[in-house]
């Protein structure tokens, strides 16, 4: 379970922001919120991050049949997928690609982005199973999936800020 910090602003007057920060959610609220206010905000806002997360997330079982549609649809079937998972001691990166088994793992820092951002990761990895570093033949591969660069311009800003 998160931690949660309610910040108070005197700029904001009706809108409520939740950020997730390493394992603190951030809820901004309107410094005017009385008590009353500040729970219900925090209980919406929580409830909207447990649906989103409990809809939109995979099990791993449901990240090699997304990697397996991945690779059929973009990467013509060339890649080999040993398996693929979500891993929690992965801070450094993204996701990670064993090139001799296939065996990929995805950080679960990835389980709150977007769809189409997690695709991104999965084909990347998908590519490094049958072209090995970053040139421009595994870029050719890689920027198959739709929105490839949308994707890397929200990986770089949720590094930063996320």
């Amino acid at each position: 379970m998160s931690k949660v910090r309610v910040i108070r602003s005197t700029k904001r007057r009706r809108t409520i922001q939740a950020r997730q920060k390493g394992d603190v959610i951030e809820i901004r609220i309107p410094a005017s919120f009385t008590a009353q206010q500040e729970q219900e905000a925090v209980d919406e806002m929580l409830a909207k991050i447990a649906k989103k997360t409990q809809s939109t997330r995979l099990s791993d079982d449901d990240l090699l049949a997304r990697a397996e549609m991945l690779n059929k649809d973009l990467l013509e079937g060339r890649a080999t997928i040993g398996s693929i998972r979500w891993v929690s001691n992965q801070n450094s990166r993204w996701g990670s690609c064993t090139i001799s088994t296939g065996d990929i793992r995805i950080s679960d820092r990835l389980k709150i982005v977007p769809d189409w951002v997690l695709d991104s990761v999965i084909v990347h990895e998908l590519t490094h199973t049958f072209i090995t570093g970053h040139s421009a033949e595994f870029w050719e591969w890689a920027d198959r999936v739709p929105r490839a660069e949308r994707a890397k311009g929200y990986l770089e800003a949720y590094q930063r800020f996320g």
